[in-house]
């Protein structure tokens, strides 16, 4: 099934998203059957899309050769279950060949990652911006952090000249941006959260008219992932502050130990819960012993995570 653009930004409206871990084997080559397997395990709990290659996924550890296989996997895997959209990110022309690639698959969308490194000026951001979404006909949301910061004036311009542009992550955690964003584009966009362990942050942007954020835990305690976003949802702060001081702020501590950790943690804990997706891929770096049993000790007090 296909979705336009404005389809796509009714459905990442609502609901918790899921960015699912990339599975490596022990040399460290993409494992295609493994991933199939973490995507059918997940697919039941409740997720209104799933973003396949995104950052919790290692986009930035991908070769170009394994792209389209990630991608199709999770388009085949969940065909008829969860809209999917893309990780995609590089330079303008890398990223165009990726975005490609991904309408190929047969993916409904893209999310927009940081070009990386090098600083760009406002004209060029929204150069590289409307040169991607020009080359495709599916949907694109423009990821809002490290080197890719947009002004509102700029995303404005963007709206205007390509329609399918719908959607605005934010992993920076600018209140005052935020509102300023908000009241520039209104419902011109679909926001969503996009900050490490983004449930510390889920009431706040809840207010500021984002509902929804994306949850790096989904991938291991999708239930409970599930039961927090659902309070966030009703408003219901006790359960809100229930999980926030038991679990997600001490794993905020073993999380800040070491940078890289926001997606190695992720893979520790799907090893915990019996779902591993392999090592993480150099730059990052794979938790210690000990805080792997921090985080064990964690988890177990959730109970079991299985439907």
């Amino acid at each position: 099934m296909s979705y336009t653009p404005q389809e796509l930004k009714t459905i990442v409206s609502d609901g918790l998203l899921s960015f699912p871990l990339t599975d490596f084997g022990t040399n460290l080559e993409f494992d295609q059957k493994g991933y199939a397997k973490r995507l059918e395990w997940l697919a039941p709990y409740g997720a209104s899309a799933l973003f396949a290659a995104g950052g919790t996924g290692e986009f930035f550890s991908l070769s170009p050769e394994e792209y389209p296989d990630i991608i199709k996997t999770a388009v085949d895997v969940c065909r008829g279950t969860v809209p999917n959209r893309a990780g995609a990110g590089g330079s303008t022309r890398q990223t165009i060949a990726y975005a490609q690639a991904a309408e190929k698959a047969g993916a409904h969308g893209i999310l927009l990652m940081p070009h990386y490194l090098t600083e760009a000026s406002q004209e060029g951001l929204a150069a590289h911006v409307e040169a991607i979404c020009k080359s495709v006909n599916f949907g694109v949301i423009v990821y809002n952090r490290a080197q890719a910061k947009y002004k509102p004036d700029t995303l404005a311009r963007l709206a205007e000249r390509c329609p399918n542009l719908v959607g605005f992550k934010d992993g920076v955690g600018d209140i005052e941006y935020m509102v300023s964003v908000y009241q520039k584009m209104g419902d011109r966009f679909s926001y969503l959260g996009g900050l490490p362990t983004a449930e510390v942050y889920a009431a706040a942007y809840k207010a500021l008219g984002t509902p929804v954020y994306s949850s790096a835990v989904f991938n291991f305690i999708p239930k409970t992932a599930m039961k927090f976003y659902e309070a966030v949802r009703d408003d219901d702060m006790k359960t809100q502050h229930e999980l926030l001081k038991n679990f997600f702020m001490p794993y905020l501590d073993i999380r800040n130990k070491s940078a890289g950790y926001a997606v190695s943690i992720v893979k520790a804990g799907a090893t915990v819960v019996g779902h591993s997706a392999g090592p993480v891929r150099p730059p990052l770096s794979d938790l210690k012993p000990d805080e792997v049993q921090a985080l064990r000790a964690l988890i177990e007090q959730l109970g079991s995570q299985e439907l």
